[in-house]
């Protein structure tokens, strides 16, 4: 009779051989030094006091070179810059309001147009493509130009007259390529999800347009995020080209201010408090994005 070989044992495996293992692919190891580590975990408030101390430091230097060059019968440097502030933040805040209302409008159209994108119907998708690329890809000072020079001055609506002013005409041109931005991130984000979304959803029955709004654009939301937020920090910076074609915005009530003084000296004190306003405006911005960059990073 044969014996059974139930209880033979099995063959042990040499740990130490010499076949080829295919190992997981890790991390790429990026250039960042240690110094730029530690400045990425500092609280935003704390980053944005050490780059304002240098600002104001800049600025100081400038108003002391500036004081330097006036005369004895000249109020000084600070004291001028400090009279004229609050014309100053009046206009500044007006930079605001144009980077709000503009951002507001090319938002909402952009999503819509950035749908479009997606849209199973070739016209809708290609013409809604077209207009995203030629609005991106022109220059924002040229269609400022447009907007204020081909934009009635007013608008005739049942014998009622409404004045259109050129910081509304400035207002729209901006948008304009803030919402083909806008829609490119819209895009980006839908063509983000996975395939898989899709199918699930056609599998419970869903039309397209339930698709969209129900199970799509929700998980886009935290993928547009951190684009939407630097895109308003550009615009922001970007608002300061009203001044060229004649909105009284900080930059224009800057010139006013060189101009009523006479004084050349003031030149770079002026700007560099306002550079200071802005950088305080949309430097957290930037940091906030980034952080909610790696907050929302997609993990495989």
């Amino acid at each position: 009779m044969l014996r059974s070989n139930s209880k033979r044992r099995a063959p042990r495996l040499n740990p130490k051989h010499e076949l080829a293992v295919l190992l997981p692919i890790g991390p790429a190891k990026t250039n960042t030094s240690s110094a730029d580590q530690k400045l990425d975990q500092l609280p935003v408030g704390h980053i944005r006091a050490i780059h304002l101390m240098w600002l104001f430091l800049f600025f100081g230097a400038s108003a002391f070179a500036a004081g330097v060059q006036n005369g004895t019968d000249q109020p000084s440097t600070i004291k001028t810059i400090l009279a004229w502030t609050p014309l100053l933040l009046k206009g500044f805040g007006f930079n605001i309001l144009i980077s709000f209302m503009s951002m507001a409008i090319g938002t909402v159209f952009g999503s819509v147009l950035g749908v479009l994108q997606i849209s199973v119907l070739p016209p809708v998708r290609l013409s809604s493509r077209f207009l995203t690329q030629f609005f991106r890809n022109s220059p924002w000072l040229v269609l400022l130009f447009y907007c204020m020079f081909m934009l009635p001055f007013e608008i005739t609506i049942g014998g009622l007259r409404i004045p259109f002013p050129d910081w509304i005409k400035a207002v729209i041109g901006l948008s304009l390529p803030v919402m083909a931005n806008v829609a490119e991130i819209v895009r980006g984000a839908v063509n983000s999800i996975p395939s898989g979304q899709w199918e699930a959803s056609e599998s419970l029955a869903f039309t397209r347009r339930q698709q969209i709004w129900l199970i799509i654009l929700p998980q886009c939301y935290k993928r547009m995020l951190p684009p939407w937020m630097n895109l308003y920090a550009i615009l922001t910076m970007a608002t300061v080209l009203a001044s060229i074609v004649g909105v009284e915005e900080v930059m224009t009530l800057a010139g006013q201010v060189l101009a009523a003084e006479g004084r050349p000296e003031l030149l770079v004190p002026i700007y560099s408090f306002v550079l200071v306003w802005f950088f305080a405006y949309c430097y957290p911005i930037a940091r906030w994005t980034i952080r909610l960059e790696s907050k929302f990073a997609l993990k495989n």
